[in-house]
């Protein structure tokens, strides 16, 4: 009996052992949802500013037939520049996307995130942080030639005539380059929790 008890032992001991030990977390799981949490806030802010942006000026106008200076309504709406409907696309597509990686972020709290897991959110971030950048670069070009004008162009300035619409074109522009920063440092996040789980 005190043999096969031994023996017994001492087969429990090599399975234990030889059991894998658990995945290591690796990784900063809480300042990932606390990330993706401020990008859903960003692009949501930058989404409603940019749909908000809209004026209308009454400019004055002489015509030689008639005497008295008459009034012509001029409105300016982002949906008149192409670059300004991709970067309202872009905060939406980013949006609903920081909405759905977050669920993905309470796995990595959890402990129960994979490589795999990990990796594809790291592809995401990726090209989410691309389009994001893009669509700022586009938007901030028009912002800046409408702050500016161009004058070897002939592009007049409108910010001095559309202060409300420049300053929600502004505001969305800026909340879309925090937008683009923040998914770069959930890329470089993710990619130190890859190489934390290979070591």
């Amino acid at each position: 009996m005190a043999t096969v008890d031994a023996t017994t032992a001492e087969s429990g001991g090599k399975d234990a052992a030889a059991a894998p030990a658990p995945p290591r977390a690796g990784g900063f799981p809480g300042a990932d949802l606390a990330l993706r949490l401020l990008l859903f806030a960003s692009t949501l802010a930058g989404l409603v500013v940019l749909a908000t942006a809209k004026q209308t000026v009454l400019f004055p106008v002489t015509l030689p037939q008639l005497p008295q200076v008459i009034f012509v309504s001029m409105p300016a709406k982002f949906k008149d520049s192409p670059a300004l409907i991709y970067l309202l696309v872009a905060l939406c597509v980013t949006c609903f996307y920081s909405l759905l990686t977050a669920l993905g972020s309470l796995k990595l709290i959890s402990g129960s995130s994979t490589p795999k897991t990990l990796f594809l959110l790291l592809l995401l971030d990726v090209f989410y942080a691309a389009v994001m950048a893009s669509a700022t670069g586009s938007g901030g070009g028009v912002a800046w030639i409408g702050l500016k004008g161009n004058s070897h162009t002939r592009w007049n300035k409108i910010c001095d005539s559309y202060g409300k619409f420049c300053r929600h074109i502004g505001a969305a522009v800026f909340l879309g380059l925090v937008a683009s920063i923040v998914l770069v440092l959930l890329a470089a996040l993710n990619a130190y929790s890859l190489y934390r789980r290979s070591r």
